[in-house]
């Protein structure tokens, strides 16, 4: 059955005149497209996605968790100024759910659109950085007071490393197409290194690291900055919200934070590790998230940026061996060339360990 966009959007509390509607096509997973509403003179936005049922098989859980967790920082910050720009907002299906289902079975959500803010693909230089880490630790401070055992989990073991490996050697049995002839290199350094990648896993399973509300992809391009100012305002993309541990989160930062090139950046000569948007990064974050950190947790940040980049490669690699079925692809090599670009960032890293 075909689904009009207007079906959609009509099935959404929203007042006023539908003014406009314009396709999104940023983002791995989700369809997205933009609205606009005029009422009484002044226009709105709201951005509309189907959620990928294939990858989330409960939609329904994973918008109960975007619900609470975005009405927990709502309260934290109703008085700040830019408030509105500060959390997502849901905007409730007309039957009062926060989605709906179309015709084909599919889930569609509404956010309020967030407009005034600039996003960033990759640091553009040390100041971004510093904002990108009091973002990201203001978000876990907010959250630093919710049960996470309320939570559902939306992707189980979604960062376990041995679940990743295991995946990995499942899609080298599948060998789409014989790419398994054009990787060996990459798997021999990936499986070099996979019992170092299961530290943080492992810390968390046995309790070492406390379970927190984690936002499991804690990329640049999923934090909204304000034009005027450049703080960190807002961090979006909350499917993967649930219970983990914090250095989830400070690794996907780090990950993308301090890299020197785009994640499918075919020259990977050209990425490194920087340094400098490192420090920067790490002092934004501990001014802000500090206070609530265990020992543990601080001791694991550094590694924590190694880890979620190795997995990252493990993750594009596997997609790449089964025939890409996960993450979108501009071109047949596309995960193969991210595969590339998170080793290269690895060996960066491994080359100036000891600097910062």
């Amino acid at each position: 059955m075909e689904i009009t966009a207007e079906q959609i959007i009509g099935a959404f509390s929203i007042q006023g005149n539908l003014v406009s509607i314009k396709a999104n096509n940023q983002g791995h997973i989700n369809s997205t497209f933009i609205s606009a509403f005029e009422e009484n003179g002044k226009k709105k936005k709201y951005t509309h996605q189907r959620i990928n049922s294939t990858v989330f098989p409960h939609p329904d859980e994973v918008m109960s968790n975007i619900v609470s967790v975005t009405e927990h920082i709502r309260k934290k910050t109703e008085n700040l100024p830019e408030a509105e720009r500060r959390v997502l907002r849901v905007i409730k299906a007309k039957d009062g759910k926060p989605f709906t289902i179309d015709g084909n079975g599919m889930y569609w959500r509404t956010y309020l659109f967030v407009d005034g803010v600039d996003t960033y693909d990759r640091v553009p230089n040390a100041d971004i950085s510093y904002s990108l880490g009091k973002g990201i630790g203001n978000f876990q401070s907010q959250l630093s007071d919710f049960d996470s055992t309320t939570l559902f989990t939306v992707i189980p073991h979604f960062h376990d490393m041995g679940m990743r490996f295991s995946q990995l050697r499942n899609a080298m049995k599948i060998n789409h197409e014989n790419r398994m002839s054009l990787v060996q290199k990459e798997l021999e350094f990936l499986f070099d290194n996979e019992e170092r990648g299961k530290r943080i896993w492992d810390s968390f399973e046995n309790g070492t690291l406390p379970m927190r509300v984690t936002h499991n992809d804690t990329k640049i391009n999923n934090v909204l900055f304000s034009k005027e100012t450049g703080e960190a305002l807002c961090v979006i993309d909350l499917d993967t919200i649930m219970p983990g541990t914090i250095l989830f989160d400070t690794g996907d930062m780090i990950r993308t934070a301090c890299s020197t090139a785009d994640e499918d950046e075919k020259e990977t000569e050209k990425m490194e590790f920087s340094i400098p948007f490192y420090k920067a990064l790490y002092e934004g974050y501990m001014e802000s998230a500090g206070s609530f950190l265990t020992e543990k947790e601080k001791e694991g940040i550094k590694e924590s940026g190694r880890t979620i980049t190795q997995i990252m490669a493990v993750r594009f690699l596997t997609d790449y061996l089964q025939g890409d079925t996960y993450y979108k692809i501009a071109y047949p090599d596309h995960n193969l060339v991210r595969a590339r670009t998170q080793i290269a960032l690895m060996q960066s890293m491994d080359r100036q360990w000891k600097e910062y």
